[in-house]
């Protein structure tokens, strides 16, 4: 199972919800999935995103059409306008 970017996804053991927002993938098969909060903490302040195996994940809702063009475009996709960078080595 692999889980698209930008969908809503809800961990089935401890309830953290938000936003999958990056993926590792290792040889060993144990991907995980980094989950970007849905929501404030008690306190009004943002919650740190946190690291889920794969397993433990559901999705809720798929990614929004804001979120799915992110990635075809390469001033986000590449983290900013790389095309003019010099070409060779440092």
């Amino acid at each position: 199972m692999s889980i698209k970017l930008g969908s809503k996804v809800k961990n089935i053991v401890n309830g953290f919800e938000g936003v999958a927002t990056g993926r590792a993938e290792y040889l060993t098969g144990c991907n995980q999935y980094l989950v970007n909060p849905a929501r404030l903490d008690k306190d009004g302040k943002l919650m740190d995103s946190q690291w889920f195996d794969e397993g433990v994940l559901v999705v809720v809702a798929a990614p929004s059409k804001a979120l799915a063009s992110v990635g075809n475009n390469p001033m986000v996709a590449n983290g900013g306008p790389q095309s003019d960078a010099p070409k060779g080595r440092m």
